[in-house]
């Protein structure tokens, strides 16, 4: 029996989206953060779904997917956050179950014996406008189809992330976790959500602040909600005015749309990850992201929008991978960033082949 064509799957889920998007879901509403999950964690918590159950703490062993293209940039992005994946997951406190890179190249790369490979099919040509990251949900679609996942629950993560803390599964039963992005606003953009999400599904307060990455959530639940992602992601890009307003962060805003239209609510973990230069501090955070580039002047001083005397931004390195043994940044540099760089320099130094694997 022949295979259905990507094309073709996109309609069939589209015809699912259309299907669960007449469904009734409940209105679900956040308790007060000061909702305790235990000694010290209320304060990182900043939203806590109404239907949360504090004995669904399963404790369960979740599955590491990051999707990935394979340009150079993602590759060595992708080579680092596996390396301190390997040193995490053994480490106490940590429910890391089993690694993978879901390539949606539509064929290997050189890293498939070096990093657990999934290979998945891009969206059909054009389908992604240019916006490569529209192939993030459709190689989820495809991984949760196709794949033997053994874990229940699954962290959707990215290349530039570095795992600083053993991570623990912070989702509660049917409660998946997300991170609170303060550039994700539904309340916002109520104009633009209800397009997407109408009015007798709920307050546009139920679409929550989060993008896809960092959550950990249930694989079934995840499979009721990734071929509404991939719809929503698409009928977003269609859209002129959509696209103008959410740019960049549109996948992760269909992401949050698609999860309130199956009635998902996410324990907001402010605690899951830092982003440096705004965070300071490591601290007990799980995840640094290092999206934002990092500019200072040789008395430490912050110089954002302008290069900096010293700097360390992953798109000086589209091409290619940073060279090994960074210069670390001046006193004064907060310690998320000096952290960040002696994490980079630390996993270069012992990855086999850094520099020969990178170069072709």
């Amino acid at each position: 029996m022949g295979r259905a064509s990507p094309l073709l799957l996109v309609l069939l889920a589209l015809g699912f989206f259309f299907a669960a998007y007449n469904l009734l879901t409940l209105v679900i509403q956040y308790k007060d953060s000061s909702t305790g999950l235990g000694p010290g964690i209320s304060d990182s918590v900043t939203g806590m779904p109404a239907n949360f159950r504090k004995s669904g703490k399963s404790n369960l062993k979740f599955h590491v997917a990051l999707t990935a293209s394979d340009a150079p940039y993602s590759q060595w992005q992708c080579r680092i956050m596996y390396y301190w994946y390997k040193k995490m997951k053994s480490m106490p406190g940590s429910d890391m179950g089993k690694f993978t890179r879901v390539l949606h190249s539509g064929k290997g790369d050189h890293l498939m014996d070096e990093i657990p490979t999934f290979v998945v099919d891009p969206l059909p040509e054009g389908l992604d406008q240019g916006y490569i990251v529209l192939n993030r949900p459709w190689a989820f679609v495809q991984w949760l189809e196709k794949a033997t996942i053994e874990e229940e629950y699954i962290l959707m993560a990215e290349p530039d992330h570095i795992f600083a803390n053993p991570l623990p599964n912070l989702a509660h039963g049917d409660n998946p976790a997300g991170f609170p992005f303060f550039y994700i606003k539904p309340t916002e953009h109520e104009k633009i959500v209800r397009k997407f999400y109408p009015e007798e599904k709920g307050p546009v307060t139920d679409v929550d602040p989060i993008g896809n990455s960092p959550v950990i959530i249930k694989k079934s639940l995840l499979e009721e909600i990734a071929p509404t992602w991939v719809n929503v992601s698409l009928r977003m890009k269609d859209d002129p005015e959509t696209d103008k307003a959410f740019g960049w962060v549109l996948e992760m805003y269909a992401y949050a749309v698609a999860s309130a239209l199956h009635g998902v609510r996410h324990i907001l973990r402010k605690d899951f990850m830092l982003q440096p230069p705004w965070d300071l501090e490591v601290g007990k955070r799980f995840i640094i992201h290092y999206t934002y580039g990092c500019d200072y002047n040789m008395k430490g001083e912050l110089t954002y929008g302008k290069i900096g005397e010293w700097r360390f931004d992953k798109r000086s390195h589209l091409s290619g991978p940073p060279p090994k043994n960074l210069t670390l940044p001046p006193p004064g540099v907060p310690e998320s960033v000096v952290r960040l760089v002696k994490m980079v320099n630390e996993a270069t130094a012992n990855i086999p082949g850094w520099d020969s694997l990178n170069s072709g």
